[in-house]
C-alpha cells in the first residue's frame, strides 16, 4: 500500500518508543512540548519515519494551538487525508503518503489564503535547515 513498508519490529528498531507511539499508533504529543514548535529558521520539514519532504518552513505559522502548524504541503500528494471519527468528533487525520506515518490533523480554520491548518506532531517531523 505504501512505497515504504516495514514490519512493526522494523519500525520499533528504528524509532524511539515515543516516535513509534505517534507515527505508527496515531498517538499525539502534549501541546506546547514539541521540539519544533518554535523553530523559525528557513528549511524543510520531513517525515521522521521515511524522510519524505512534507512542508517548507515558509508555510509554517503560529496558530497558538500547541503544535507546529503549516498552511500547505510541500507538493500535492505527499500527505494522505483520512476521516477520523475518534474522541467523539469529526476530524481529518493526515499521514505521510510514502510510509503511512501519523502526522496529526488538518483543519479548515487557517488564517492564510489556503484556509488550512496542518496541525502536526513535532515528533513526527525532522527539520533540515536551509
Amino acid at each position: 500500500m505504501y512505497e515504504v513498508y516495514k514490519t512493526d519490529e522494523q519500525w520499533k528498531a528504528e524509532l524511539t518508543e515515543f516516535e513509534y507511539h505517534v507515527l505508527r499508533m496515531a498517538g499525539t504529543e502534549r501541546a506546547y512540548t514539541g521540539e519544533l514548535l518554535d523553530e523559525k529558521r528557513a528549511g524543510s520539514y520531513h517525515c521522521r519515519g521515511c524522510d519524505a519532504f512534507l512542508f517548507e518552513a515558509d508555510t509554517k505559522f503560529d496558530s497558538h494551538c500547541g503544535w507546529p502548524s503549516f498552511d500547505k504541503e510541500i507538493k500535492a500528494g505527499v500527505i494522505k487525508e483520512t476521516a477520523d471519527l475518534t474522541l467523539g468528533m469529526r476530524r481529518v487525520e493526515i499521514t505521510c503518503a510514502k510510509c503511512g506515518g501519523h502526522l496529526g490533523h488538518v483543519f479548515d480554520d487557517g488564517p492564510t489564503e489556503t484556509g488550512l491548518r496542518y496541525c502536526v506532531n513535532s515528533v513526527s517531523l525532522g527539520f533540515e535547515k536551509q
